[in-house]
C-alpha cells in the first residue's frame, strides 16, 4: 500500500511541474501579447497625430496662416493623445501615458513594459520655404538616446 501512495505522490508532483511550466509559458506569451497590443495602440495614435498634422498643414497651404513655433507635435496636431500628461522636464511617475519631454524635445509614450516610444517633429524644409513645408514636416520615431 505504501508503494502505491508514493507513486501517486510522484504522479501529482509530475503533474504539478508540468502545469507550472505550462502556466509559466502561458504567462510569458500573455505578457508578449500585451506588449504587442500596446505598441499597436501607440502606432495607431501616432498615425492619427500624423493625419491631423497633415490636415493642418494642407489647410495652411490652401488658406495661408502661420505654423506653430513649438517643437511639440501635439501643438501641431491640435489635439492631445490620451492619456496626455503635458509638457514635462522628465518622465512622469505613471506608466501608460504620453508626455512631451521639454529637455529632449520629443513626444514620449511611457510604456507599461519598460520600453518607451519616442517621436520627434521634423521640419526638413523649415517655415521659410512654403512650397516644401507640407512634404518636409513629419513625426518620426527615434531610438532612445537620440
Amino acid at each position: 500500500m505504501m508503494a502505491g501512495g508514493r507513486e501517486r505522490k510522484l504522479e501529482y508532483f509530475v503533474v504539478a511541474v508540468v502545469l507550472g511550466v505550462a502556466m509559466t509559458l502561458f504567462l510569458e506569451r500573455v505578457g508578449s501579447l500585451q506588449r504587442e497590443i500596446e505598441e499597436a495602440a501607440v502606432q495607431s495614435e501616432v498615425a492619427a497625430l500624423r493625419v491631423e498634422m497633415l490636415d493642418r498643414l494642407s489647410h495652411r497651404e490652401v488658406f495661408g496662416g502661420t505654423l506653430p513655433a513649438s517643437e511639440n507635435p501635439v501643438d501641431w496636431a491640435g489635439r492631445q493623445p490620451q492619456p496626455y500628461a503635458g509638457s514635462l522636464d522628465g518622465p512622469p511617475q505613471e506608466t501608460g501615458v504620453w508626455y512631451f519631454d521639454t529637455s529632449a524635445r520629443v513626444l514620449v509614450y511611457r510604456s507599461r513594459h519598460d520600453a518607451d516610444f519616442r517621436f520627434r517633429l521634423v521640419r526638413g524644409a523649415g517655415r521659410e520655404q512654403a512650397s516644401a513645408v507640407l512634404a518636409g514636416v513629419g513625426l518620426v520615431r527615434i531610438e532612445p538616446g537620440k
